[in-house]
């Protein structure tokens, strides 16, 4: 949901989804839509499943900019994309009101933008530009 509310910045370019949610297909349609395992730290062998499978999507879509709002798949994807030399951003989850996200904590030395959606919780690599929510 947060990722579809910036899809006005994405007017006029060619965007394909990942998610982990087959159920989002129709709200981005006619968009080319993948899904992946959903795996976390507790079950490894669905971050694999996950990790190949984004490596197969992004090797076959060849993204120039990659843009992720969280958890353990969309972490794979940057480190995946950056390796691919393409642009990275990650946008936090607005629910992550504390402290970032593990992936996001993760991330936010490895991409090329690193956003919070909270004021506080900018820093070195994190910055917040405005909430998506």
């Amino acid at each position: 949901m947060q990722l579809r509310r910036l899809e006005p910045a994405f007017a006029g370019h060619d965007v394909a989804y990942l998610t982990t949610d087959a159920g989002h297909r129709d709200e981005v349609a006619p968009r080319r839509f993948y899904t992946v395992a959903d795996g976390n730290r507790s079950n490894k062998l669905a971050l694999l499943r996950s990790l190949l499978k984004i490596v197969w999507v992004l090797a076959r879509e060849r993204p120039e900019v990659v843009v992720s709002t969280g958890a353990a798949p969309g972490y794979l994807a940057m480190r995946v994309a950056k390796l691919m030399r393409a642009r990275t951003v990650w946008i936090d989850s607005v629910a992550n009101v504390e402290e970032l996200s593990l992936s996001g904590r993760m991330a936010a030395s490895q991409v090329d933008l690193c956003l919070t959606q909270w004021p506080h919780l900018a820093g070195d690599s994190v910055r917040y530009e405005g909430a998506v929510l």
